[in-house]
């Protein structure tokens, strides 16, 4: 007879983990710790390693290891990347080499023909001396002659270049010596030697009648505006100027105090009231039109302006992300391509109006006084500025101005050689740019003559002119740099053309190997789908929605 069936508890809510025994699982070291407390019946476990991690088929693996530069393992990608280092695209050490010698060494040669090139800056010497009446009674003048003939013969001397001392007649500036000044002014030469029309008569005059208040001074000016370009005048003009002076004291002193001790007319008396009429009788006297100052004016119309085109470079990689938020689909549909091209033109010169400002203002900020008045130009003037109070806006938009026909160039260039060769651009653009701006084309060989086209060369001029108040060109450096804009502005869209179809192709290219390329579904709005495809074809090219409607 069957026994009833047992009582038996519910077990339906309990848990019971178990392991199978058919699986692999790591077996562990049981045995004690060597580190284990004596005495204790406890058995510690090995610490589990940093591979303890199961493969794609459950198995545990060890993960890969790095390897040594020279291993074997490494043999055959470690010439694939020497290979492509010295090889691919032309050669990245001949591509640098040939950019560095190429695009470098137009700033070395900018300077290379100086010496030979020093004549070029004219020095007119224009002798009024006993020409001019009151004063043309003199029947033999001493000074002027004199003067002419050392500078004659600074300019024919072998030993050294000489500036191009010019011997200019009186008549060429109607016998008026202001006519000489308004000529440096206005650029017809970079220095001038004036011997005034009473050089010698107010010499032999002091003498006779024993003048005390004789100025030697009076007799020789020279004539410059350092302003203009302080590197040449202090390197060339006034050296070679004071030479001159040393000179012709050096001919004229013994030859006046010979003549003067000889003539039996002259009293001992007269002779020491006018000392300074016989040594050294005459010193000439430097005139500079327009110094150049403050120190603090140096980098506003030279290495400052280096911060202008780096500043309007980067604003490319700066922005066109943001940019590029309108074409990528999202949240909306991509926004029409010349749309696009009219949104970036007009927000780059929003951000340049903007930034010229601000780097206007870094000027203002360190006290380069934008206020004075215009001086005259035949006189020596402190500080003048172009414009008077007005002069700080004429600045600004010569920079905002300048920042444009700087910065659609880099936009451009950027849009269509890509990265790296970008950073190239950059330094062919600084250097070309700084090197026929910051020093003088007239010093230069005649290849840089298209320097004279240069955007930042008509920045530096209009910039002296607005802070030195020097000769206007701000026409002419205005229009160059509109002109600059136009043509940018007329390239900047087919650029724009080049950079998307750059962008297409490399991304069909990346979808080759796969099997399907997404497209921006135009009913299904904000969507993208995926489109089947061959593996290892080219996707179609796809019209996006900001490539329609140019």
């Amino acid at each position: 007879m069957a026994s009833p069936p047992r009582n038996l508890p519910d077990v339906s809510n309990l848990v019971i983990a178990a392991q199978d025994q058919n699986r692999e699982y790591p077996t562990a070291d049981m045995s004690p710790h060597p580190d284990s407390t004596r005495g204790s019946d406890r058995t510690v476990l090995d610490p589990p390693q940093e591979y303890d991690y199961p493969g794609e088929d459950s198995r545990y693996e060890e993960p890969h290891r790095s390897a040594g530069f020279w291993e074997p393992s490494m043999k055959k990608i470690r010439g694939e990347v020497i290979f492509a280092w010295a090889t691919t695209d032309g050669g990245p050490i001949l591509i640098l080499s040939t950019f560095i010698v190429g695009v470098l060494s137009l700033y070395w040669a900018v300077l290379f023909h100086v010496d030979k090139n020093v004549r070029s800056l004219t020095v007119h010497v224009v002798d009024f001396d006993g020409q001019v009446a009151p004063f043309d009674y003199v029947d033999t003048p001493v000074v002027g002659p004199l003067v002419t003939s050392v500078a004659r013969q600074m300019f024919e001397s072998t030993a050294q270049r000489s500036l191009g001392f010019t011997i200019v007649p009186p008549a060429q500036y109607g016998f008026d010596p202001i006519a000489v000044r308004q000529a440096v002014y206005d650029w017809h030469a970079w220095a001038a030697v004036i011997v005034n029309p009473n050089a010698t008569a107010l010499l032999q005059q002091a003498v006779v009648a024993g003048n005390a208040s004789y100025d030697p001074t009076g007799a020789v000016q020279f004539i410059i505006q350092t302003a203009r370009q302080e590197t040449n005048y202090a390197n060339y003009i006034v050296p070679q100027l004071e030479a001159l002076a040393r000179e012709f004291t050096a001919q004229f002193g013994p030859m006046w105090s010979s003549s003067v001790m000889s003539n039996s007319s002259v009293s001992r008396e007269a002779l020491a009231r006018a000392s300074a009429a016989v040594n050294p009788g005459v010193t000439p006297l430097s005139i500079d039109l327009r110094p150049f100052g403050p120190a603090s004016a140096t980098p506003s119309v030279t290495i400052g302006l280096i911060y202008l085109i780096i500043v309007a470079f980067f604003s490319f990689a700066f922005f066109l992300p943001i940019h590029m938020k309108f074409i990528t689909p999202g949240a909306h549909p991509p926004l029409r391509f010349w749309q696009l091209i009219v949104w970036r033109i007009v927000a780059t010169m929003a951000t340049y109006l903007f930034v010229s400002l601000m780097y206007s203002f870094v000027s203002l900020a360190f006290q380069i006084p934008f206020w004075p008045e215009p001086g005259p130009t035949t006189e020596p003037a402190f500080n003048p500025t172009a414009y008077g109070r007005g002069s700080f806006p004429v600045y600004w938009m010569v920079n905002f101005v300048g920042m444009n026909a700087l910065g659609f160039a880099c936009e451009n260039v950027a849009m269509i050689v890509g990265q790296p060769w970008t950073a190239a651009w950059l330094i062919f653009w600084v250097i070309t740019n700084v090197s026929t701006s910051f020093y003088s084309i007239d010093l230069a060989p005649g290849f840089f003559k298209w320097g004279y086209a240069w955007p930042l060369h008509h920045i530096v001029q209009a910039s002296r002119q607005i802070l030195f108040d020097l000769h206007s060109e701000i026409g002419l450096n205005f229009g160059v740099l509109f002109a600059w804009c136009a043509i940018n502005l007329c390239l900047f869209p087919f650029c724009c053309y080049v950079a998307r179809w750059k962008m297409e192709r490399e991304r069909r290219n990346a979808e080759r190997g796969a099997e399907s390329y997404a497209v921006y579904d135009a009913v299904a709005e904000n969507q993208k789908k995926h489109v089947p495809k061959e593996k290892g074809t080219l996707p179609p090219i796809r019209k996006r929605g900001f490539m329609r409607g140019a």
